[in-house]
């Protein structure tokens, strides 16, 4: 099949999620087929990354998209009934060398990765003869914004310092919530074949569609590489050291490192008052830069390799409240052996992974601080749960197992 790829921005080096979602269909789909990606790059600098993609495809960046200050944010929520996702990677450029792409050759499937691209797939549907389209939806993004409605709310009903920035927040994705469930209703059922990372999103999302053109397409994980065999040296776990990992300017990453750095952080320390917790990833939000002034956590922003810093730490937490989808840092974790504390919401969407089986699970406080707690204290179980965890991924969450099922999703 011939195949154009729709990416919001640049997968290539894969840092974050979404980026190695990308990269990881690209390189997963181009060993049997012919691919084109077309792609957004932030700056001239991304866009000669991009270049080393074309191992795999043929490559087309466009700058962008162009950036919207808060007051034109601002503005579109007041004047536009669109939700800001739909707003975010409008270009004209990008739109001009679309249609000239597509005019030059004709693909079998053109396929939007995330919601921000879906606007695309109608310009790809006007295109003779008419090619497939498929979206490649990241998380049920009505649903994500619902939970965090609800969870601002919460906070301001339970009071704090923070009350008015959650109400602002609050109100936000309440407005988001029901935009977002306009649109996606719209762009799912416009789509030849949407593909998610999770049952729970298809359930989710078949409810707008009115359709069942849906294939579940789990995020997955690089088990070569994301191994402690894969590193020349094994930093020792410090006894000392907790780890998260993710985007730290992202919504529900900020959330969950702020709640755990309360009350379950205060608890662990009673016991344990030498433990730190390490926060690795890029742009920090300025809450958590305070969090870090405050020494309740320490930055370690954007680095190479998250595999040594991560290997390096005793428990891996994964304190989310509010979010969607599937996360691709707790199969990272769990491929890299890493004996892990989640929230239900944190291990959501990953079939097989279960409570005391390969992790600890606790949605409380109280009751998180003692799982983090107990595998602080027994090692041995700490290390049984990890070695489970990490069987648990390879066997069902190598990219090398899910892509040719979507492969065969994508002909159908």
């Amino acid at each position: 099949m011939k195949i154009a790829i729709l990416a919001p921005y640049a997968p290539y080096p894969p840092h974050g999620g979404g980026t190695m979602r990308i990269y990881q269909m690209v390189r997963g789909l181009a060993a049997d087929h012919e691919l084109t990606l077309v792609s957004f790059a932030a700056d001239q600098a991304a866009a000669q990354a991009l270049t080393t993609l074309e191992a795999h495809c043929r490559v087309v960046s466009v700058i962008g998209p162009p950036p919207r200050s808060l007051a034109r944010r601002a503005a579109t929520l007041a004047f536009s009934s669109a939700p800001d996702m739909a707003l975010r990677n409008r270009s004209a450029d990008y739109r001009r060398i679309l249609d000239a792409v597509l005019a030059r050759e004709t693909f079998d499937v053109v396929l939007a990765e995330s919601i921000e691209m879906a606007g695309y797939l109608a310009q790809a549907a006007r295109h003779v003869p008419r090619p497939r389209l498929v979206l490649d939806q990241f998380n049920a993004e009505y649903v994500l914004q619902r939970r965090t409605a609800i969870n601002s709310l919460r906070m301001v009903l339970a009071g704090g310092r923070s009350r008015l920035r959650e109400l602002a927040g609050g109100v936000y994705s309440l407005l988001q919530w029901a935009r977002l469930m306009r649109y996606e209703r719209t762009m799912v059922r416009r789509c030849d074949l949407v593909a998610v990372v999770s049952p729970e999103d298809r359930v989710a999302l078949a409810r707008l569609a009115g359709h069942e053109r849906f294939a579940v397409v789990p995020n997955g994980v690089d088990t070569a590489y994301f191994s402690r065999d894969a590193l020349p040296v094994v930093p020792p776990a410090d006894p000392a050291t907790l780890v998260f990992s993710g985007t730290l300017d992202y919504r529900p990453n900020v959330d969950a490192l702020a709640w755990f750095c309360g009350e379950p952080l205060e608890r662990i320390r009673r016991q344990f008052p030498t433990v730190r917790l390490l926060a690795v990833g890029r742009r920090p939000a300025p809450a958590l830069m305070a969090l870090a002034r405050a020494g309740l956590l320490e930055l370690t922003g954007e680095v190479a390799d998250v595999r040594p810093a991560l290997c390096g730490a005793a428990v891996y937490v994964v304190p989310m409240r509010v979010g969607g989808g599937m996360r691709l840092k707790v199969l990272e974790a769990l491929s890299l052996e890493l004996p892990m504390v989640s929230t239900s919401l944190g291990i959501e969407g990953i079939a097989g992974l279960a409570d005391r089986a390969q992790c600890l699970v606790a949605d409380d406080a109280s009751a998180f601080a003692d799982a983090v707690m107990t595998l602080l204290h027994d090692r041995g179980r700490a290390s049984r749960l990890a070695s489970a965890g990490r069987a648990l991924v390879t066997t069902h969450y190598d990219w090398s197992a899910i892509m040719p099922a979507f492969a065969r999703s994508l002909a159908s």
